[in-house]
């Protein structure tokens, strides 16, 4: 046995505490790519069979509204109900889509804490860090 207790974390020597800076830096910097290639990600979302089509960007952000000419006159209430009805389905549809992309390009950057260090992993479920649904 040793008298340092953070050699069984980096070998011999000790803790490598610039290796894990590095790791920290480059995360964060694949984050930061990541994050400028979902803002200008475009996804577009429909409902009505097309009547409305809304596009997003890769965070959900609104970026554009297309209704498809004749589906709408405005004339009534119940159409206008309908008109935004059908903006808020395929928005929802929009963001559905921009978050699964968002979940593939972040989730490994985000969920999988750094190598080495252990920790619940990107597969862990709720509860892994030992807190309690009902806290």
């Amino acid at each position: 046995m040793t008298d340092n207790p953070f050699e069984a974390l980096g070998g011999p020597g000790g803790f490598d505490l610039q290796g894990l800076l590095q790791q920290a830096q480059q995360m964060q910097e694949q984050l930061e790519s990541a994050q400028e290639q979902l803002a200008d990600a475009r996804i577009d979302g429909s409902a009505g069979g097309g009547a409305v089509t809304v596009t997003v960007n890769g965070i959900g952000e609104l970026q554009a509204v297309t209704i498809r000419p004749g589906t709408f006159d405005g004339s009534s209430d119940d159409d206008l109900s309908d008109l935004g009805d059908l903006v808020v389905a395929a928005y929802r549809d929009a963001k559905a889509q921009a978050d699964a992309v968002a979940s593939n390009a972040i989730g490994p950057l985000a969920g999988g804490g750094m190598p080495g260090l252990g920790g619940p992993g990107p597969d862990a479920g709720p509860g892994a860090l030992g807190f309690s649904q009902e806290d």
